[in-house]
């Protein structure tokens, strides 16, 4: 079954994660709520923002909260379900999408179905979870695994209680015991609940945390055929429903997945261009991606590629470059001209910091000097983002070259244009410019062609014109200095430009 089945999804131009603990607190508390983030949707409007993905937002025990104990509520650290309500709604009026993240692959070992299953074999929630005696998880060779992108758990199997027979499957941790989509009765009640949020909540759809991880790897055809499952069913309340899943693996093993998730993050792309941006060599980065988009297309013509830069689950792009500004520009660069369904991830646009542990990824926004803050989340001590380290807001939106203006003037330009706001199909191809510290490609378009050329250094370069490209002589946007002399483009350090004919 594909996608021609459902209407296509809605398609925001730029979307941004919201860790929501950190983002904007509305009561003094600490902590970010939900409130937070209406009180700041004009803020997101005028950056350019069609999509909001917010991290998980129901009842849990962790301070991440993707431990879920009651899948139909708002932790009431956040708000409450007539505050989320109100959030959409307004999100709305200003042409804003939500998607919520639904954790399913796992729940709490809080949840009440977790606690009655490990209470008695007898349990009827028993079967919701995955159990197997140790014998026969040592027979099959699965007692252990290797650390691997979204997990480093090594041992999943765990004991529930002192003196059981039998062992469960969480996969992250104990404290999140796996699911088992193998029981009907599970899949009914998930999807109950994924409808309930699209048709009576009004969310426009869902992240889809730990997508690979429904079934284990040696099942990975079972996942694959659950997403398609999965979108039909919320397809069936909700025809434009738009889901994006979490899948961190290869090209390859990524792209059945876009049989049922019509979107995906786009993991491999995103550490090779921290690579290129790290050596400034390009690497052969164009080819790879038109050939990934290939591997896409073949299992979904109209699949949905989603760069990012970073997410709550990896250094801050910031940080990977070593807080070079310039280096931060050219990454916005590169994020907002290739193709797909971009995604920044809060603070990226005034150049947050941050590295592992977690808590230090997803420290708080930063909206005005710290002495008169009142929307800034204290949950947390930072110790890479602070106002000795990065300029809050409103310091950079005073500055017309701060990075901030960068990402808007960048977002404002890629919506003017559209051979860089198609998504579907993908449009990419090479440009033929061959040259150290150049990244180059071309983004086709019936109403126009433009080429992007982006210097990855810090000296200005002469960039010889290839056979492809020797026709677009008019400089459409440049962030540096940039001008065609001779056959070729002088182009400023780190500074990108876009062409047309």
């Amino acid at each position: 079954m594909g996608q021609a089945a459902y209407a296509q999804p809605k398609t925001p131009k730029v979307c941004y994660e919201i860790f929501v603990r950190s983002f904007a607190d509305s009561n003094g508390d600490g902590l970010g709520d939900l409130n937070g983030i209406t009180a700041k949707l004009d803020y997101l409007k005028n950056l350019g923002v069609d999509a909001l993905w917010l991290t998980p937002i129901s009842k849990s025990p962790s301070y991440h909260k993707y431990d879920v104990v009651d899948y139909k509520s708002i932790d009431p650290e956040y708000g409450t379900l007539e505050d989320y309500k109100r959030l959409i709604q307004e999100a709305h009026k200003r042409g804003i999408l939500v998607f919520k993240d639904f954790v399913i692959n796992h729940s709490s070992s809080e949840h009440p179905w977790f606690v009655s299953a490990k209470s008695a074999k007898t349990s009827p929630y028993r079967n919701y979870y995955n159990w197997l005696p140790p014998k026969t998880i040592d027979s099959l060779g699965i007692a252990t695994r290797e650390a691997a992108g979204g997990s480093w758990e090594l041992t999943p199997w765990h004991f529930a209680n002192k003196g059981d027979d039998e062992k469960y499957y969480g996969l992250f941790t104990g404290m999140m015991p796996d699911l088992n989509y193998d029981n009907p009765q599970l899949r009914k009640e998930i999807y109950e609940i994924g409808k309930w949020w699209l048709r009576d909540i009004g969310v426009d759809g869902f992240r889809l945390d730990a997508a690979k991880h429904i079934y284990p790897d040696w099942e990975a055809p079972k996942s694959h055929a659950f997403w398609q499952e999965f979108y039909k069913e919320m397809a069936s309340v909700k025809p434009e429903v738009y889901l994006i899943g979490e899948v961190w693996t290869t090209p390859d093993k990524v792209a059945p997945y876009f049989k049922g998730l019509p979107a995906n993050f786009n993991i491999d792309a995103h550490l090779k261009l921290h690579d290129i941006l790290k050596t400034g060599n390009e690497h052969g980065f164009v080819k790879k991606l038109i050939s990934d988009y290939k591997t896409y297309a073949a299992a979904n013509p109209n699949f949905i590629d989603a760069p990012i830069l970073s997410n709550h689950d990896g250094t801050r792009i910031g940080t990977v470059i070593g807080g070079d500004i310039n280096k931060m520009k050219a990454a916005a660069n590169l994020l907002l001209t290739l193709p797909g369904e971009p995604y920044l991830y809060y603070g990226e646009e005034i150049g947050m910091l941050g590295e592992k542990p977690d808590e230090f990824l997803r420290e708080p926004f930063l909206w005005t000097a710290q002495a008169t803050d009142k929307s800034r989340p204290t949950w947390e001590k930072p110790r890479f983002s602070t106002d000795q380290t990065v300029r809050p807001l409103s310091v950079q939106q005073a500055d017309p070259n701060s990075l901030y203006n960068h990402y808007k003037k960048l977002i404002a330009f890629r919506k003017s244009q559209p051979a860089l706001v198609q998504v579907t199909p993908v449009n990419l191809e090479e440009s033929g410019i061959d040259q150290d510290g150049i990244l180059s490609f071309i983004r086709p378009h019936q109403q126009g062609n433009l080429v992007v050329i982006q210097n990855l250094t810090g000296e200005m370069k002469t960039i010889p014109f290839s056979s492809t490209t020797k026709s677009y002589k008019k400089v459409l946007f440049r962030t540096n200095s940039a001008n065609v002399v001779n056959g070729a483009l002088q182009l400023g350090a780190y500074g990108m430009a876009v062409l047309a004919k």
